[in-house]
């Protein structure tokens, strides 16, 4: 290499080592117990609330409910999704498979992803199934 390449060189990894050094570092946000507290009781209401919709309290008209098929969420194995799913026919997350649920054995309308009710399902099936260990892709 020539000379004025090498200061070249030497001059742009300067001016990018300065940048990188003058990028303020990112921090965690700050919260308190009260704030950690008051998460774990908005998130505690929102999986009772899936537990009343896993119970029968989505409305369908044929009465059937997810614990029929799901005791507890006792065989939804939640935490081996996203995967593929023979009934949809693709890789499919959690959600897409329980409106195939509701859909089909509960004969009812699907829900958005973002719906507070599948949030709420979602929470309530996780809850059930803390503890076992993430599986994603597994049958």
């Amino acid at each position: 290499m020539k000379k004025r390449q090498i200061q070249r060189m030497i001059t742009a990894m300067t001016l990018v080592t300065a940048g990188i050094v003058a990028v303020p570092l990112a921090q965690a946000d700050n919260f308190t117990q009260a704030d950690l507290d008051r998460w774990q009781q908005e998130y505690q209401a929102v999986v009772s609330e899936g537990e009343q919709l896993f119970h029968g309290g989505l409305g369908n008209k044929n009465t059937v409910s997810c614990d029929q098929c799901h005791p507890n969420a006792a065989n939804t194995h939640a935490e081996t999704y996203p995967k593929f799913q023979q009934q949809l026919g693709k890789v499919a997350v959690l959600g897409e498979m329980i409106n195939w649920c509701i859909r089909n054995p509960l004969e009812s309308k699907p829900l958005a992803l973002d719906d507070p009710k599948m949030i709420a399902l979602q929470a309530y099936i996780l809850q059930e199934r803390r503890g076992v260990a993430l599986a994603p892709g597994k049958h």
